[in-house]
């Protein structure tokens, strides 16, 4: 996190649920209790295969997923936008245009969200670059990416650690379950009565996501050892979100996490599963080689206008999915009420984007100083 003050920002979410919870009451309006992102920074949002290799923009990490407000997916992408902005050196005028165009965008998919998110010729060069080498991508890629090699046995070191025999053991009955066997077959079209063998797995450390929680990175072979295919499977421990949310009927934080997943991507969503494994609630996900981020660490000032108001689309859509024609007409009123005479967005998507920025700014200095008396 000390890379950046983006980074820091994609990376600590606790912080601006912090602040959320100090001066939200007083600015922030409250939206139609939908399932939300929770976590809707830029690098959480990309393009997603579905099991018949389609590729949608879609929001791709669902950890904190809740029913919640959705102004706070607005003011959380709003913050990231913001940051992504002056990590490419951009001024502030940038930045205004893009709040702007990003309550647009998001307005204009909220009001018609079964239609594509349209792009008016807008500078989508950085966007379009991801989509086309996500269309290009298959297994070899995400061998050689996730697991560095395409050989069939994940290579121990600084990302894999090797696990105790308890571990493996739990992680093979759990690929005997027929539940998790038919979830997996019944994705691409695999045949029902296909064997299911785990060829290797290990412990993942992956990212800021994944401190503190059981991950591990599972290898299976599907069919028989003559002609076989492999798929990677990710399986996450499932936490408590540091969203606010309302009344929920999940049983458990992996349940939470799927039925959001389900909700607002649907491509990432017919592939999870809650799971069990050593007593923990687990996400299990099967990877697809045409998953990827945005890095939009490196933009012109058109580029970053145009991925604002893109970006705001999709999460527009995600939101608008889950209301009726009267309850997004309620959001998109009050959204449209408070548009401001200076600023064609609402004042407190602006003033809450000014306070979260000061407040990371000196929070991300604070870590830098820490890291380097640390190093």
């Amino acid at each position: 996190m000390a890379r950046s003050a983006h980074a820091y920002v994609r990376g600590n979410t606790l912080q601006f649920y912090e602040w959320l919870k100090k001066h939200s009451a007083q600015t922030i309006p409250e939206g139609p209790p939908i399932w939300i992102c929770g976590d809707c920074h830029v690098g959480n949002i990309g393009p997603l295969a579905d099991s018949e290799g389609k590729i949608e923009i879609q929001i791709r990490d669902l950890d904190q997923t809740v029913v919640g407000n959705p102004a706070h997916d607005l003011v959380r992408l709003a913050l990231s936008l913001a940051t992504a902005a002056r990590g490419s050196d951009l001024p502030g005028v940038t930045v205004v245009k893009m709040m702007e165009q990003m309550i647009d965008g998001y307005e204009s998919a909220l009001a018609a969200p079964r239609t594509k998110v349209k792009t008016n010729g807008d500078d989508l060069t950085p966007i379009q670059a991801i989509l086309e080498q996500s269309r290009r991508r298959r297994w070899h890629h995400l061998a050689e990416e996730r697991i560095e090699d395409v050989r069939p046995q994940i290579p121990l070191g600084r990302r894999f650690w090797t696990l105790d025999k308890k571990e493996r053991a739990g992680i093979e009955a759990l690929f005997e379950d027929e539940t998790v066997r038919a979830k997996i077959l019944n994705f691409k079209g695999r045949e029902k009565d296909t064997k299911i063998s785990v060829v290797d797995a290990a412990y993942w450390m992956k990212g800021c996501s994944s401190l503190g929680r059981l991950r591990y990175a599972v290898l299976l072979g599907i069919g028989k050892k003559t002609d076989r295919s492999y798929c990677l499977i990710d399986l996450k421990e499932a936490t408590s979100a540091a969203a606010p949310q309302a009344k929920m009927t999940v049983h458990n934080n992996a349940q939470r996490v799927v039925t959001g997943a389900c909700e607002l991507s649907p491509n990432l969503g017919e592939r999870m599963l809650a799971v069990k494994l050593a007593g923990k609630d687990l996400v299990m996900r099967e990877l697809m080689p045409q998953d990827l981020k945005f890095d939009l660490d490196r933009l012109t000032q058109d580029e970053a206008v145009a991925a604002a108001r893109y970006l705001a689309g999709v999460v527009g859509k995600a939101h608008g999915r889950q209301m009726d024609i009267k309850t997004r007409s309620y959001w998109l009123t009050k959204l449209r009420k408070q548009h401001s005479k200076s600023l064609d967005a609402p004042s407190w998507l602006w003033s809450s984007v000014v306070a979260l920025i000061a407040d990371h700014e000196a929070a991300y200095l604070e870590h830098c100083r820490q890291y380097a008396s640390a190093h």
